[in-house]
């Protein structure tokens, strides 16, 4: 495990606070999506033993009711509650091609530009899950096939949109202050690396 430092104290004071509220929400958010995973992976494995349970044993339904919905739900849960904490890791597929030939200026220039343009682009997508989602609430939606409301998990999705874009935002201010983009101490520790 690396050893957290301040990543954050070359920022001036109202920005440094700003940024580290965001590294919280991003320590928040990457347990939350585990949380999620964790629960998605019990629930597929008690549908793997139901179904064993039935065809072997000839004993239960052979199913966990609405599991692949269920399932579903806490997929796209744990992708976006994982995604702003996989982002300060450094943990994001990117082409650095651009990068590694650029010298500091340009470079500077091409990680503030990229991440203030897909700021805008979570955000865009923020918005329209709080729109697709309180109409969702407002019209009183259910699943078809199990009766269950949907805006709950709608709102978990927008809502780890909105921590994604949050940290694009942060790493835009980052890479126009020249602070570190990256948080080693936020990525999955590997033994094999």
């Amino acid at each position: 495990m690396v050893p957290h430092t301040d990543l954050n104290a070359g920022a001036p004071s109202g920005i440094r606070w700003f940024l580290s509220g965001i590294d919280r929400l991003g320590r928040l958010d990457g347990w939350v999506g585990a949380i999620c995973l964790m629960a998605l992976t019990c629930l597929m494995l008690a549908e793997v033993i139901a179904r064993a349970a039935s065809n072997f044993f000839g004993i239960g339904p052979g199913v966990v009711p609405n599991a692949w919905e269920y399932s579903s739900y806490l997929m796209a849960a744990a992708f976006t509650f994982g995604a702003a904490m996989t982002l300060r890791g450094g943990g994001h597929i990117r082409v650095t091609l651009g990068l590694s030939n650029s010298g500091p200026v340009l470079k500077k220039l091409l990680e503030t530009v990229s991440s203030a343009v897909a700021c805008l682009a979570t955000s865009y997508l923020t918005v329209a899950m709080v729109i697709f989602t309180w109409n969702s609430y407002s019209r009183g939606q259910v699943s078809i096939s199990s009766g269950t409301i949907v805006w709950p998990p709608m709102a978990l999705v927008t809502f780890g949109m909105a921590l994604l874009a949050l940290q694009f935002l942060a790493r835009t201010i980052r890479a126009a202050l020249d602070l570190p983009l990256e948080d080693p101490s936020m990525r999955a520790s590997n033994p094999v690396e």
